[in-house]
């Protein structure tokens, strides 16, 4: 595949802020995701509602030949979106049997295929998945009115009596009186200007809850993903994916489920989840090991032996307390060829072709400034960095004497801890979970980073080398005015599990945490590419940014 450079440039947004307005927690877009067509764009957010922005392509209004005799060109009428409707789709909840409260916050929002022109739209939180309809309606707005409205003839002669004064003038022979005849021709209109003024139509859409697929999950939801049948979908979580029909909401098939018995031999957890995009019978699952599990649900109705395994060979070295942790995949998205997968890591993006499991075909750095940088410069740190680096001695001066498994992983520990991810991980940064995007040709992909920045890659050569963007009308400037938010505590995980530990606040305080940078806390997470043009919707906080090349 060869890419060219592409020119990106600030399209739209969305929900921009001001500097001194403060970022409510329940406006912060947790969710994007665009239509087969990519003329609706849905917007989920951590207060349960789902926004619907529609494209209002000025093109889209001329026929073919007053397009070539106007010169419209694909650099000059990139597609414009519109604020269209919203709708509120979850509510917190309680369970009580497990004393367990439920966030209304959107997990994913996924488009669901129809063979005709209705629109349905997936919603999830941690538990529930609704499936909605959206019922386009015109609303006619009156923009000038008159206070005797001509309505019928009729009517308003038999109702004579009650507006005709002067009762006792003579009626002409057809029984009508000349003067009410008189007032018709002075207080009606004609019909054609009654229509001129009531002719302002807006278009808008009303969302009615149609199935809603609930109780079939223990853990958190992350993924959703719709066949290609048009019949069948699947939602994961953790530990488990289920396989659903549309049209029954009271009962799925479970195709996989990693759950140990006993949870303490618990060693990885379901990240991410799709189905293949041309065969209905594949799907791909992604887990905290950093493997991506390819399966064929025609071998078995349980799919517990995987048709295949991606895993980079070069992750198979020494660990670390910290290598676990980033190797993590955070999302996986199939190309539309079928044959390669993106994935994205806390450090990489990664090109996998379904035909080689040891290793990937391009790996993309998206943040490696992150990984050797100082932990810390202030005398405390320094103290701490010298008695690291007297471990260390006194660890390579052992190795000669049958150095151990256990030394040499905490070898790599303390190496690791000079490092700016033990930053990461005193403010839960390390557990970041980073969107990935694909351009509809394949030849690009996105996706986010720290200081709320957007990096694209061309489908070449993997580097650290792509083009970076900054979420801002102003992209291609060097310096960030960044606006930090509150850190919020992390959520108990499964995914602790898996390494052995739990924590559920900030237990380790860095001595140096007055000096972490605010780029930290301005993120980029989530983003969705254009089907067919190359558009790109991103999220910062609650502001939704569209840039177009």
């Amino acid at each position: 595949m060869t890419s060219s450079v592409l020119q990106w440039r600030f399209s739209q947004v969305f929900g921009e802020r001001s500097p001194d307005e403060e970022l409510q927690d329940v406006d912060i877009i947790s969710s994007i995701e665009f239509d087969k067509t990519g003329d609706h764009l849905a917007v989920g957010d951590r207060g349960g509602r789902v926004v619907i922005f529609q494209r209002n392509d000025d093109t889209h209004n001329h026929s073919r030949s007053e397009m070539e005799r106007l010169d419209f060109t694909s650099t000059e009428h990139l597609p414009a979106y519109h604020y269209k409707s919203e709708f509120q789709s979850h509510e917190p909840e309680f369970d009580y049997l497990k004393s367990l409260e439920i966030e209304e916050k959107i997990n994913r929002v996924k488009w669901c295929p129809t063979p005709n022109e209705s629109q349905l739209i997936f919603s999830t939180n941690d538990k529930t998945i609704k499936l909605w309809k959206l019922k386009e309606r015109k609303a006619r707005q009156v923009t000038e009115g008159d206070t005797n409205p001509f309505v019928c003839p009729e009517n308003v002669l038999l109702g004579e009596q009650s507006y005709i004064s002067e009762q006792d003038e003579q009626s002409v022979p057809n029984g009508y009186r000349l003067e009410w005849t008189d007032k018709i021709s002075k207080n009606t209109m004609p019909r054609q200007e009654v229509q001129t003024q009531m002719a302002n139509f807006e278009d808008s859409a009303q969302a009615k809850c149609r199935k809603v697929y609930a109780h079939a999950h223990d853990f958190n939801i992350n993924s959703i993903s719709t066949n290609s049948d048009c019949e069948t979908f699947i939602s994961a979580d953790d530990l488990r994916i289920n396989l659903w029909n549309l049209e029954i909401s009271n009962q799925c098939f479970n195709i996989i489920d990693i759950k140990p018995l006993n949870m303490e031999d618990l060693t990885e957890v379901i990240t991410s989840a799709e189905f293949h995009p041309i065969h209905c019978n594949l799907l791909a699952y992604s887990s905290s090991r950093g493997f991506i599990h390819l399966v064929d649900m025609r071998q078995s109705a349980i799919c517990d032996h995987n048709a295949r395994i991606l895993q980079d060979a070069e992750c198979n070295g020494p660990k670390s307390f910290f290598t676990e942790i980033i190797a993590s995949i955070s999302d996986i998205k199939f190309l539309n060829d079928g044959r390669h997968i993106l994935s994205r890591d806390y450090m990489n993006l990664k090109l996998w072709d379904m035909h080689m499991e040891s290793s990937p075909v391009a790996i993309f750095k998206v943040h490696e400034y992150l990984r050797p940088k100082v932990a810390g410069s202030n005398p405390a740190g320094r103290v701490v960095i010298f008695l690291i680096s007297a471990v260390l001695i006194l660890l390579s001066s052992a190795e000669k004497f049958n150095l151990t498994e256990n030394r040499r992983l905490l070898k790599f520990s303390l190496i690791f801890y000079l490092s700016e991810l033990c930053d990461l991980y005193n403010n839960d940064s390390i557990f970041d979970k980073f969107d990935c995007c694909v351009s509809g040709d394949g030849l690009h992909f996105a996706t986010g980073s720290y200081s709320n920045l957007l990096r694209i890659f061309p489908n070449s050569a993997g580097s650290e080398e792509g083009i970076t963007l900054e979420a801002s009308k102003n992209p291609l400037r060097k310096s960030h005015n960044l606006v930090g938010e509150r850190i919020r505590r992390r959520r108990s995980s499964l995914s602790n599990l898996t390494r052995g530990f739990h924590r559920p606040g900030n237990d380790i305080v860095s001595s140096h945490d007055n000096n972490l940078s605010s780029s930290l806390n301005s993120k980029l997470l989530h983003l969705a590419w254009h089907p067919t043009t190359n558009l790109i919707a991103c999220a910062s906080g609650n502001s939704l940014f569209m840039f177009c090349a």
